[in-house]
């Protein structure tokens, strides 16, 4: 295998992908699947024309991503803008692919991978962000999967668990990312929840739905990213909210606590304050002890650090932060809005320009930069 080579073709592939009609981030994406493709074939099966064979494979790949969005797409244009409540429809052939997906064959890890990318439309890159990982190991991942579940018989489904990490990891994205995916995530997640009376169903129908809520404050006019402690409340849906609410407290009264239950009823003790100093932070950081507890979560561990700053002072939150591995996403921007809080604004400013380096997309960069940009001249 000649990696040399490889690297030299791609760049031309991804230009001649382009040139017939694929975005950039798009040709990237399938001209990345075929490299792994090649990593698998070439050793034994050597192309004679090694560009001619990534382009057409990289095409093939490209067609396949974008009959899988426009199916997508098809399928979300058939639900309102908002989420209705009440039991779902019966479930349909995308629920049924995601249990497909979720092979016991597969490792979860890799049957959550495979799922985003085959029926999610999720990109490599977006999966990988997720899973905190580099963006080749993440296709290595997925292109395992693809060869595992080409030579099984999928008469055995995976498991609820499985399938709710996905709607999870697909929520998420359409939530914060840069393709909406929130409204398929609640409609599949209600088809399952009136499927099944899994505690954790229901724990994460009433975290979507609570969070789904806060949706219309998160943004302003002008497109900025707006802070939770400076959304206008009166903009939340408190119809979503009182109907999330009632699902975590059905899911809570079974005594079966799950982490998308405990994520729930945070998200529930944010909903519930009328203004953001009313918030009761004491009783959020024992939901967090909770959600580490269950779940020894990296992510779980800095949200927690933010909430131990609200209840007990920001000193108390940097404390918990420094026990914590600095590379982790957002870490930078937890740091610097502690050390705001603790009154050392150059600090503060210094750690908000790095957070917005990292940013994993374009409105959070610009708020992080716009927090710098306010702390440096607040100094001068």
């Amino acid at each position: 295998m000649d990696d040399a080579l490889l690297r030299s073709l791609t760049p031309t592939v991804i230009g001649i992908l382009v040139r017939r009609g694929a975005d950039f981030a798009a040709a990237e994406d399938a001209v990345q699947d075929a490299l792994v493709e090649a990593v698998r074939v070439w050793p034994d099966d050597p192309p004679r024309d090694p560009k001619g064979w990534l382009v057409t494979v990289a095409w093939r790949r490209f067609l396949d991503a974008t009959r899988a969005d426009t199916s997508r797409r098809n399928r979300e244009v058939l639900v309102d803008a908002e989420p209705l409540p009440g039991q779902g429809e019966a479930a349909d052939d995308t629920l049924q692919l995601y249990f497909l997906c979720a092979h016991p064959s597969l490792t979860p890890a890799s049957a959550v991978a495979l799922t985003l990318r085959a029926v999610g439309g999720l990109t490599t890159r977006q999966i990988a962000q997720a899973y905190l990982v580099p963006e080749a190991t993440m296709a290595q991942r997925i292109s395992r999967a693809k060869r595992t579940v080409s030579s099984v018989r999928f008469d055995q489904h995976g498991d609820v668990a499985t399938v709710l990490r996905v709607l999870y990891l697909v929520f998420n994205e359409g939530y914060s990312g840069d393709v909406d995916l929130a409204v398929e995530a609640i409609r599949l997640t209600r088809q399952l929840a009136a499927m099944t009376e899994h505690e954790e169903v229901a724990g994460l129908l009433a975290l979507m739905l609570l969070h789904h809520a806060r949706r219309p404050a998160r943004t302003g006019s002008d497109g900025r990213l707006v802070p939770l402690a400076e959304q206008d409340r009166g903009l939340w849906d408190t119809r979503l909210i009182a109907e999330g609410v009632d699902v975590l407290q059905a899911a809570l009264a079974r005594d079966r606590l799950g982490e998308f239950q405990a994520q729930a009823a945070i998200a529930a003790l944010h909903a519930d304050a009328q203004k953001a100093e009313e918030t009761d932070w004491v009783q959020i950081v024992e939901w967090y002890d909770e959600l580490v507890r269950l779940t020894d979560s990296p992510v779980a561990r800095l949200n927690r650090a933010v909430a131990v700053g609200e209840a007990d002072g920001p000193r108390a939150g940097l404390a918990e932060l420094a026990a914590l591995d600095s590379s982790l996403p957002r870490h930078a921007a937890v740091a610097a809005y502690l050390h705001e809080r603790d009154g050392d604004f150059a600090t503060a400013a210094r750690l908000y320009t790095e957070a917005a380096r990292k940013a994993p997309n374009l409105p959070e960069r610009d708020h992080l930069t716009r927090q710098a940009a306010r702390l440096n001249t607040h100094r001068t």
